[in-house]
């Protein structure tokens, strides 16, 4: 959205809510009225009663001035709940518009504009309408109690206060682009550290230590600059507030003999200064402070929540599985693509595996892609993957890869943006497909009801039990069995731990007629061996086929085949032939540190 568009749709964003502006001007003249009274009934209670004689008139002056603090007050508390009208529907526009971007481009940072963005956005605005209102209204009040007094006090008043706000209206838009300036190279210096601590060793190693001070070197100098810049102008505003708030006071002193021989009586005076000091100097440091500082956030934040329009961005790295060779866990290559240079060749010196019919196996990928939003790099992109029935695979890779992403397009919870998945020879989204994989995902669900009824979910008719007894003992699920007292026995979701709730799970899994079984980490909270017990149970279920995300190499050694997701390209082999061919996975191995034994959570 361009500036212009943005005027525009403020401005019918304002006239659209009219009528919330009228109330807010209605109560605000309250406050306004109790400014006048400050000064004014000052002056007449010294002119009209104290000095004249008259100390009843001026306890009826001064008391006519607390009445209109009291009526300010009460127009003030009126009038949040009319600002809350206006900045609320703000809130709520910004919000669709993060939301929109969220979901149509999968940015990362929309989960921040939502929880933090938004929120500083809106009691950010909020403030600015109070503290701008605040202003307007007061300086009113004052300005008219000035000339009610005397006109000639405008003279000494108006032209510093006038200086003053024109003064810090010119730096608002240098202080806002260079608060921008100051975050960015905030922002940057932090990445840039963030890169570098953790890479020290590295960096020693190659004898980089000259090249990375000079570039960190460099992001310290642009926020030294940034800062200094802020910092000048920050003088400026400082200056105005001087000039608009403090002069008048002393131009009042100043120029007294002069006014009281122009007839200003005594009383006038002390009200202006009342006017000066009471009314517009708090006014005006509220907005300088204000409308300087806050509002220079609201504008960076709104340029991080209203960003303008990118290009559509496109991956120079596509995943892909390894070139045909030998094995029937064949990885076809895809079909020529207009940009071959977009084709990243698989990890040098992946084991070759042949071209065989990949919709024969229990899981078949044909040239699949998939992106989580059309600006968006894809996180797979013509993968094609073939498993067979009876078949053990492990995928592998660092976190946030895209493996978890891989179960749920093979599961249909996802749907790719071109290619096909087939589940024992069935279109994934599909019913037939749907009926033959059974998905164990890493936070495992249990039900408050029997144990037996938790076990037989996934089957239509209750299971016998001597099946499920098996399946228990098959996957290691006995001892907690028999702990909480049998099939029959109750089952209390919180009372139970992670690994028992995933024991739980994955019997249940067990005992389904689906013959592929996806586990998306579903071990992770089991001890290695407990771990190893349930993927043996699976592997050597009859009719099965097991596809494992591992969160431990150990898996992929137990595996048949391992399919390693590095990002730029894919690996796929056995797991002693990766080790020897394949240095990302080697990698990735030597940096599996084996864990204790203990669970940790309890079973």
């Amino acid at each position: 959205m361009t500036g212009g568009e943005r005027r525009r749709a403020a401005g019918r964003f304002v006239w659209a809510r009219r009528r919330v502006l009228v109330r807010l001007g209605a109560w605000s003249a309250l406050e306004a009225g109790q400014t006048f009274l400050v000064g004014y009934a000052l002056a007449r209670a010294l002119d009209d009663g104290f000095l004249a004689g008259r100390a009843g008139v001026g306890l009826l002056w001064l008391a006519s001035a607390g009445a209109g603090v009291v009526l300010g007050a009460y127009g003030t508390g009126r009038v949040y709940g009319v600002v809350a009208a206006l900045v609320e529907p703000v809130r709520d526009l910004l919000v669709e518009r993060v939301v929109a971007r969220g979901v149509r481009e999968a940015d990362g940072a929309a989960l921040s504009g939502l929880t933090q963005q938004v929120e500083i956005a809106r009691d950010t605005l909020a403030g600015l309408v109070m503290v701008s209102r605040s202003f307007v209204f007061t300086a009113a009040g004052a300005l008219v109690g000035l000339c009610s007094l005397a006109p000639q006090l405008l003279l000494v008043v108006l032209p510093p206060l006038a200086a003053g706000v024109c003064l810090f209206a010119m730096t608002l838009r240098p202080l806002a682009r260079r608060q921008e300036a100051f975050l960015v190279a905030d922002e940057a210096l932090a990445e840039e550290l963030g890169t570098v601590c953790p890479g020290l060793r590295d960096i020693t190693a190659a004898g980089a230590e000259r090249l990375v001070a000079a570039r960190t070197a460099s992001r310290v100098d642009a926020e030294l600059r940034a800062a200094r810049s802020l910092a000048h102008w920050g003088v400026l505003r400082v200056t105005a507030l001087a000039v608009g708030g403090h002069l008048p006071v002393v131009l009042l002193l100043a120029a007294a003999p002069w006014l009281l021989a122009q007839g200003v009586t005594p009383g006038a005076l002390v009200g202006a200064l009342a006017y000066v000091t009471q009314s517009l100097l708090p006014a005006l440091q509220n907005l300088v402070h204000g409308l300087g500082t806050s509002g220079s956030r609201l504008t960076v934040v709104l340029h991080r929540l209203l960003p303008p329009p990118a290009a559509p961005a496109t991956n120079p790295h596509a995943t892909w599985a390894s070139t045909p060779g030998t094995n029937p866990y064949s990885t076809q290559p895809s079909p020529p693509e207009p940009h071959p240079t977009r084709r990243e060749p698989s990890v040098s010196g992946a084991p070759s595996l042949p071209a065989v019919s990949l919709a024969a196996g229990a899981l078949a990928l044909t040239s699949v892609t998939f992106a989580y939003g059309p600006a968006c790099d894809p996180v797979l992109e013509h993968l094609d993957l073939g498993v067979p029935h009876g078949g053990h695979l492990a995928v592998v890779g660092p976190s946030g890869i895209g493996k978890s992403t891989l179960t749920a397009l093979v599961a249909g919870l996802l749907e790719p943006r071109c290619g096909v998945i087939r589940v024992c020879g069935h279109p994934v989204p599909g019913v037939e497909a749907a009926a033959r994989r059974v998905l164990i995902p890493q936070e495992a669900y249990v039900f408050t009801g029997t144990l037996a009824e938790n076990l037989g979910y996934l089957r239509e008719d209750p299971v016998p039990e001597r099946e499920l007894l098996a399946a228990a003992d098959a996957v290691g699920l006995m001892p907690l069995l028999e702990t909480l007292g049998g099939p029959a026995a109750r089952v209390d979701p919180a009372a139970l731990s992670a690994g028992e709730r995933q024991l739980i799970a994955l019997t249940r899994a067990y005992l389904s007629h689906a013959p592929l079984a996806l586990l998306d980490e579903a071990t992770c909270h089991l001890d290695p061996e407990a771990e190893a017990r349930a993927e043996d149970a699976f592997a050597r279920r009859p009719g099965g086929t097991l596809v494992v995300v591992a969160h431990r190499i150990s898996s992929a050694q137990r595996a048949d085949r391992v399919l390693l997701m590095d990002g730029r390209s894919t690996a796929y082999g056995t797991h002693d032939r990766l080790l020897r061919t394949c240095a990302p996975y080697g990698d990735l191995v030597a940096g599996w540190t084996p864990v204790p034994s203990q669970p940790p959570f309890p079973l």
